[in-house]
């Protein structure tokens, strides 16, 4: 299912982000302008729904805060240099293995607030892109990520405590002053690591409220 990146009303305009609807059955709302939001809240509500959503987040500007709220998207920063370098191997996805790091990347994710399933066409941009990895240490897989230039998209641990050796593994790769990561606010694990390599939280990116 396509998102839809403008979706207009009376009420004003928003996007809608139904990829998700066909594996977990939710759906987002990004309110861009209105005048009325309650009605264009209402509206786009229904649209999910129609297509199949059984829960619906949103976020936006001009969002009614009585509505519970669902997480904080966190941006986190540290200066690349002074990271210590990991023990660890990098073997970059390739087309034989980016169904493998797919199927693992979706487990381990489903259950983290505001991570996005990751469908085929997402492999093949990833493949494109150049920016998946698998993260090994004497043979055994420890975890896989994604990162490109200044920032780390994706930062998955296979093995209890090796969050942090799958970090400082794909920070070598990096190539800008800092290292850029985000996080969900209730991912507490992740957040409590980042913080033992020296991140800090450096702005909201946005609010997600529980809508239905």
């Amino acid at each position: 299912m396509k998102d839809i990146p403008l979706f207009t009303t009376e009420h004003g305009a928003a996007s809608l982000i139904l990829r998700e609807i066909p594996y977990r059955q939710v759906a987002y709302i990004k309110l861009l302008s209105s005048q009325e939001p309650e009605g264009l809240l209402e509206e786009c509500v229904g649209f999910c729904r129609a297509c199949g959503a059984e829960r619906v987040y949103a976020s936006g500007e001009d969002l009614p805060e009585d509505y519970p709220l669902h997480t904080v998207v966190l941006q986190m920063q540290r200066p690349r240099h002074g990271l210590a370098p990991a023990e660890a191997c990098l073997f970059p996805v390739t087309a034989e293995t980016v169904e493998k790091w797919r199927s693992i990347y979706n487990e381990k994710m489903a259950k983290v607030d505001n991570a996005a399933y990751m469908d085929s066409r997402d492999g093949k941009e990833m493949l494109q892109k150049g920016d998946g990895y698998f993260v090994h240490r004497d043979g055994k897989l420890l975890g896989l990520g994604r990162a490109c230039g200044d920032a780390v998209d994706a930062v998955i641990a296979l093995v209890p405590g090796a969050g942090e050796v799958v970090v400082r593994a794909l920070a070598e790769l990096l190539t800008g002053e800092s290292i850029t990561l985000q996080v969900a606010a209730t991912n507490e694990k992740a957040i409590r690591l980042y913080e033992r390599l020296g991140f800090v939280k450096t702005r909201q990116l946005s609010r997600w409220y529980r809508i239905i």
